[in-house]
């Protein structure tokens, strides 16, 4: 995800350039209106400690509250991105209604087994007794979303949240002012307001949001800012996931078929006009494949959105005009092959490739988060691989082949958060796989179980009987050969057998 880092005096959040007056009319926590941090932060620990949120049947009420919301406002919610993101119906449907009720259905249907004690297996020394994991919540959890997905990456974790028995406070992107308000105003008509708090804010509410203890942080953001969030939360050793972004490679092998390749690289690339963090960032090919590519790409564009995208109702906008001019200034990297039309008041910038692209050039120095896709050219496979395998490793990584050893070698000698073979972003929409970062682009995951698994504590738990006291003399001084060997013999794992390395 793109998020400028701050100045030093803006601490914090995302994208961020300066902070807000704490009398601002946006945020929900004006003094004449609402009440501090850390009342906010007392209010509900009070409610988590209580209880309340323990019982399936409340988890499930909140889950199907906040369904309820997405059902009752889609209308509300279509404008405030249309305002935000001039992002299309269809765009919001798939990528943030849709996604956030298929998570919350998918926690309803399994939320009864996710939630049962697991049994493990003993040794020899505890087989009277009751081993299990129990799935504790973590408490009070803050959860801070990003911009370009404002509805999405605040309520799938939340989904999570609520799912696995936890507060939360809810901190969506002050840079989608609409979607940020939506949230603010209607939200909390849907939810406890005991064990739910939508906060709202810039980098001085947040900088003293992260400054209160909570039991559980997750950030969507920049690289950059995640390590002041990982900072904050290392002062009370708070745990914390981290979704970031990064450059994430495409390779495309010789022999791909250049219309269904671009209409795939096309679609992933430009949707959200860009700015999206699995979005390839730049590809990798022959030079003799890119001269198939490019036209097929041109082609494919324009059937996408017409000879005039700034004229189609499916193409979106930069976020602002900061974020605008930062986009625009990365035109001047390579060439350009096509596209690189650029209006400021209406804050569109065409959909556009760039071929000659260098390594060294600002485009390939940073995260673009818009509608630029370099294409950089390779002699061969393992070239490709060495050069992924020079920069961090992305939030996402894609290759297209009709050999299927291609894929799987670019699979086995590259690491990423995650892979889609021949096609890109739809590994997302699997919530039986995990997202999330390696490195440099974040670290834990979340969708489906792995939501909840991520906001529940993994509580190992043995229960022993009170009697039977003479097999524990066994372990008591003073100590002897004899009861060393038993107690060795009943607790110690052994191979199941041999193990013969050729």
């Amino acid at each position: 995800m793109y998020l400028t880092l701050p100045r030093p005096t803006d601490l914090l959040l995302p994208g961020s350039i300066r902070p807000l007056n704490h009398s601002s009319p946006r945020s929900s926590l004006h003094p004449d209106r609402m009440s501090s941090f850390q009342d906010i932060v007392d209010r509900l620990r009070t409610s988590f400690n209580s209880g309340k949120t323990r019982p399936l049947e409340y988890r499930m009420s909140q889950l199907q509250a906040l369904k309820r919301f997405l059902d009752e406002n889609k209308a509300a919610i279509n404008e405030a991105m249309a305002q935000d993101l001039r992002k299309p119906e269809f765009e919001v449907i798939i990528s943030e209604t849709s996604f956030v009720t298929t998570e919350i259905n998918v926690a309803l249907n399994n939320l009864k087994t996710w939630t049962k004690d697991e049994p493990v297996a003993k040794n020899w020394a505890t087989t009277l007794d009751t081993a299990f994991i129990r799935k504790d919540p973590f408490g009070v959890v803050l959860i801070i979303g990003a911009w370009n997905y404002p509805l999405q990456l605040v309520l799938n974790p939340l989904v999570g949240a609520i799912g696995a028995g936890n507060c939360a406070i809810l901190k969506p992107s002050e840079i989608s002012r609409c979607t940020e308000k939506l949230l603010s105003d209607l939200l909390p008509r849907y939810l406890d307001k005991d064990c739910f708090a939508v906060v709202c804010g810039g980098p001085q509410e947040i900088s003293q949001l992260l400054d209160k203890k909570v039991d559980y942080i997750f950030f969507t953001g920049s690289a950059n800012v995640g390590k002041i969030v990982m900072a904050a939360a290392a002062k009370h050793l708070t745990p914390l996931t981290l979704e970031l972004g990064g450059k994430n490679p495409c390779f495309i092998d010789n022999g791909c078929n250049p219309t269904s390749t671009a209409n795939r690289l096309a679609w992933v690339r430009f949707l959200n006009a860009g700015q999206t963090c699995v979005a390839p960032d730049y590809v990798l090919c022959t030079r003799e494949m890119r001269d198939q590519l490019v036209p097929a790409l041109k082609a494919t564009l324009e059937k996408f959105y017409g000879k005039d995208p700034q004229q189609s109702a499916d193409f979106g906008r930069i976020i602002n005009e900061r974020h605008f001019q930062r986009v625009q200034a990365l035109l001047g990297s390579g060439t350009i092959a096509f596209g690189g039309q650029c209006d400021a008041k209406d804050k569109y910038i065409a959909p556009t490739v760039l071929v000659d692209v260098k390594e060294s050039d600002p485009v390939m120095q940073e995260e673009i988060f818009g509608p630029i896709l370099p294409i950089l050219t390779v002699e061969s496979l393992d070239e490709a691989i060495a050069f992924i395998n020079r920069h961090e490793r992305p939030l996402a990584l894609y290759a297209f082949s009709p050999n299927s050893k291609v894929v799987e070698t670019v699979l086995e000698r590259t690491r990423s958060g995650g892979f889609c073979g021949n096609d890109g972003l739809m590994h997302m929409t699997l919530p039986t796989l995990p997202f999330g970062g390696n490195g440099q682009s974040g670290m834990g995951m979340y969708h489906g179980k792995f939501s909840f698994d991520t906001f529940s504590h993994q509580r190992g738990v043995l229960l022993r009987s009170h009697g039977m006291e003479k097999l524990n003399t066994l372990r008591y001084p003073p100590y002897t050969k004899q009861n060393l060997s038993l107690v060795v013999s009943t607790t110690e794992v052994k191979p199941k057998g041999a193990c013969v390395l050729q």
